[in-house]
């Protein structure tokens, strides 16, 4: 295969990947689903060898697990399996944000994140919060966190929070949509941006133990926020793939 293929190869494989991954958080698959490589190749339009790569990428993500007859399934998750993701990616941004605060980010480098927050505080003045004003919300964040990620300046540290955060229900933005259905959801908007200006401010003063703290207790606000939502039915409206999710754990 020569280089060109390989490139067109990857980009089909990624192009299958996040066909299916929608598909699945969307509620278009139910969990304990069977879906085969053929039934993928029909849904994503994608030739057999990208699909079945991009398969073996949503198991190893734990979206599905491989059926011993052959195929995959969509994984139920249990509360838990959410919950310790969500710790997971707090664990690891509160280190990429402890990394950008002990060795010193420029004003420059942190113009980017400053201004994204500028950008988020102006939503946070409208209210009512309308659900345009949370689809916004969304992508700012996510604009936030994949930024807050680079001013570590660790490639690996990057690497492992794509990862982390590409788990089931692991997204810094994993809820923000089902959250618009709640009574509480100004409340802990609200929080998660104070949480924001904290680990600027810190990152800013080299404080490296707070930026690192805030950031993981930031996760935790995710953890409620999750725990809100299944118990607000309502919310599946807004997050289909909630009811991928199984056997309530005890609030913490």
């Amino acid at each position: 295969m020569n280089e060109r293929e390989a490139d067109r190869s990857v980009s089909q494989t990624v192009r299958a990947q996040l066909a299916l991954r929608n598909l699945i958080l969307s509620g278009g698959l139910r969990s304990g689903e069977r879906i085969s490589e053929l039934q993928a190749v029909e849904t994503t339009g994608v030739s057999r060898t990208p699909v079945r790569m991009a398969l073996v990428r949503l198991e190893e993500e734990g979206l599905l697990e491989v059926i011993p007859s052959g195929g995959f399934m969509v994984k139920a998750f249990s509360e838990r399996d959410a919950l310790d993701s969500i710790e997971l990616r707090g664990t690891l941004e509160g280190l990429a944000a402890r990394f950008a605060a002990e060795r010193g980010v420029s004003a420059r480098s942190l113009a980017p994140l400053k201004e994204t927050l500028a950008e988020l505080d102006e939503l946070m003045r409208l209210d009512p919060i309308a659900v345009e004003t949370f689809s916004s919300y969304v992508t700012l964040n996510a604009r936030f966190h994949a930024l807050l990620a680079e001013l570590s300046g660790s490639a690996p540290v990057i690497r492992q929070i794509d990862r982390a955060s590409a788990l089931p229900f692991a997204s810094p933005s994993g809820f923000v949509m089902a959250q618009s259905a709640l009574t509480e959801a100004r409340q802990h908007l609200i929080i998660g941006q104070d949480h924001h200006h904290i680990v600027v401010d810190a990152i800013e003063n080299r404080e490296g133990a707070r930026a690192e703290a805030v950031m993981r207790e930031h996760a935790r606000l995710a953890v409620r926020n999750l725990q809100l939502a299944l118990r607000n039915r309502t919310s599946l409206d807004m997050l289909p793939a909630l009811a991928l999710i199984r056997s309530p754990v005890t609030d913490i």
